[in-house]
């Protein structure tokens, strides 16, 4: 079976957030807010040196789908509503999710509350808090401002909630996610399994992102590891800190080359 994951030539990424606009409106997430990124695709910025030669850095980050994934350890359920797929992918199982958040608080890469976590710069697990409408702006009749529409004319005018809705069909998860539910990358597997990549890959104008079975040498993802094996990194928390991809709970999303702003 592949082991799917990720490729990022930082050297190509021109952060432009086409990536993280891509995912929000093919996976429909929510705006973050009561501490909840909800940015599937999200980024980590770094900078160092002092004026005028300092140094820039722009990470886009996303779920690791670790080879020894942590939330699926911490899981409670039986069957695990995370868990590990053959194709490498570290899947949410909705129907199966009782909101425990135990997931969230073992991934290094996540934060129960990412305003309350000194230094945290993104959270890969969100989640949708029992009792509260999900999407709730889009449930709202308030105007924006004053004249103006609100989020629920909007809704009821372009026929979905929320109005950029992307429908699709997947055993595991829904278009939308309920309450009292985690959420995350799941690397887009409903068009993965149709043969497309992940939607963030898809709309990088510059072609950063390499979606691929890291166990296939012939991969595209693996010919660019092999070439540029002595730059690769990934990230080990979610506080912009980087270790080699082989090291602690093994993540699936690995940096090449160096970021050059543009």
């Amino acid at each position: 079976m592949a082991k799917y994951g990720m490729v990022i030539d930082l050297l190509k990424c021109t952060g432009c957030g086409a990536c993280g606009l891509g995912c929000k409106t093919q996976n429909n997430t929510d705006d973050p807010s009561n501490g909840q990124t909800f940015n599937w695709a999200d980024y980590c910025e770094s900078y160092s040196g002092k004026f005028p030669n300092m140094k820039y850095t722009m990470y886009p980050t996303l779920c690791n789908h670790c080879t020894d994934a942590p939330c699926v350890s911490a899981c409670p359920v039986n069957p695990k509503a995370m868990y590990k797929k053959d194709n490498g992918i570290t899947m949410h199982n909705e129907d199966r999710c009782i909101g425990c958040r135990m997931c969230q608080r073992a991934c290094p890469y996540s934060s129960n509350d990412i305003n309350a976590d000194a230094g945290a710069k993104y959270s890969v697990i969100s989640f949708n808090a029992a009792g509260k409408e999900t999407q709730a702006k889009y449930k709202d009749s308030s105007e924006l401002f004053k004249g103006s529409t609100s989020g629920a004319e909007l809704a009821r005018k372009s026929g979905g909630t929320p109005p950029y809705k992307t429908e699709f069909s997947h055993p595991d998860y829904n278009p939308v996610r309920g309450a009292n539910k985690v959420e995350k990358c799941i690397f887009c597997e409903h068009l993965v399994q149709s043969g497309h990549k992940p939607y963030c890959t898809q709309v990088c104008p510059s072609e950063a992102r390499v979606f691929g079975d890291l166990d296939d040498p012939n991969s595209e993802a693996s010919k660019l590891l092999k070439k540029h094996s002595s730059s690769a990194v990934s990230l080990k928390d979610n506080k912009g800190a980087m270790q080699k991809p082989d090291d602690g709970i093994k993540p699936n999303v690995i940096y090449i080359r160096s970021y050059a702003a543009r």
